[in-house]
């Protein structure tokens, strides 16, 4: 199938998907679409919940495994919306729609290119597309769930918005909900542990603290209390102040690692709500890298999450449409960035070796 036949697939199916409301755990009937849209063109599926996985047709034990990785769930509109964010609205160059930049731009693009590459019989890997579900929630029904099923991966290609920039690194997640105790009395009488005060102490520390290791793509750890909440009324010392700290690591550092620094300076009782959405890093002189700059893309680190987080092996996040765009009102993709996104994973791909 040729790039010129596979536009207007992925045109479609693009709008089908916009039409189609995919809030995170409810992507039942988006799955239904793309799984439609494989089976029409006939290829076989697999269906793990609301995530489609496609192979391609000449399947060689003992090749490289390379995956092709988007989401089809969105986040609820946006309030400010003065379009219908569920009817796909073209104005010009721009295709109007929730989901229609993040991701389901780079979703379609990577669908048609499974298509152009997946019936050829010598591929230097063999390749899987999934379709997730559950990303936007960093949800166990994603992407993570299907892992185990595809097999030992090589490399992952990931669909998200980047301006078509090769995004080699991304911060990582961790936000931890702390409290500080105290002592409660009278706030008239020098008596009671005021928690706040011990609460200050810490989120000081978190303030001024700098984890030695900075990357030259992400930076360094950043650590933000983001939120606090204490006392009952004015007149009592607080015994407890509860507060939340926002955590964005580099790749120098698991979330499991920088707990424990965080932990072995505070006194707050720290319970983190996940450690498994680490920072990742691909090796610049990896293949997919020196191809992407060899085509004049620069790479960079991406302070945004997405499923990279939960991947365990090397992967590039790559795809149309603009990052500043995700979770906006009046959210849109532009056709040109379609058309030179399918561009774009066709050439960073086509005899493409994933050994150095």
């Amino acid at each position: 199938m040729t790039q010129e036949e596979i536009y207007p697939i992925i045109l479609k199916l693009l709008q089908d998907l916009i039409k189609t409301p995919s809030l995170s755990k409810e992507e039942h009937d988006t799955a239904d679409l793309i799984a439609s849209c494989f089976q029409s063109h006939g290829i076989s599926i697999e269906r793990h919940g609301h995530n489609i996985l496609a192979r391609n047709r000449h399947w060689k034990t003992g090749k490289p495994l390379l995956l092709l990785n988007s989401h089809h769930d969105t986040v609820k509109p946006n309030p400010s919306w003065k379009r219908d964010p569920f009817s796909p609205t073209l104005e010009g160059d721009s295709l109007f729609g929730l989901g229609s930049n993040d991701a389901g731009g780079p979703l379609v693009c990577l669908i048609g290119t499974f298509l152009y590459f997946e019936s050829q019989e010598n591929l230097p890997w063999n390749l899987v597309l999934a379709a997730s579900a559950e990303e936007e929630i960093s949800g166990k029904n994603g992407i993570a769930s299907v892992l185990p099923m595809i097999g030992p991966i090589d490399l992952a290609l990931i669909g998200e918005p980047t301006s078509l920039q090769p995004a080699i690194a991304e911060k990582g997640l961790m936000v931890l909900d702390a409290v500080a105790k105290g002592v409660a009395g009278h706030a008239a009488r020098e008596e009671g542990i005021n928690a706040i005060y011990q609460a200050m102490r810490d989120i000081d520390w978190l303030r001024s603290y700098t984890f030695p290791q900075v990357s030259d793509f992400l930076g360094p750890v950043k650590m933000s209390v983001t939120q606090i909440e204490a006392g009952s009324q004015h007149n009592v010392v607080p015994d407890e102040c509860r507060f939340v700290v926002d955590i964005r690591t580099n790749e120098f550092y698991s979330n499991d690692q920088a707990l424990e620094v965080i932990r072995a300076h505070v006194f707050s009782e720290l319970s983190p709500r996940s450690t498994r959405l680490n920072s990742s890093r691909l090796d610049a002189n990896h293949p997919i890298v020196q191809r992407a700059m060899a085509m004049g893309k620069t790479p960079y680190g991406s302070p945004t999450l997405s499923d990279q987080a939960l991947i365990p092996f090397p992967s590039l996040k790559l795809g149309p449409g603009d990052s500043a765009r995700s979770h906006t009102a009046d959210e849109y993709i532009c056709l040109s960035e379609l058309h030179d996104g399918l561009d774009t994973y066709i050439r960073l791909l086509d005899n493409l070796s994933l050994t150095t």
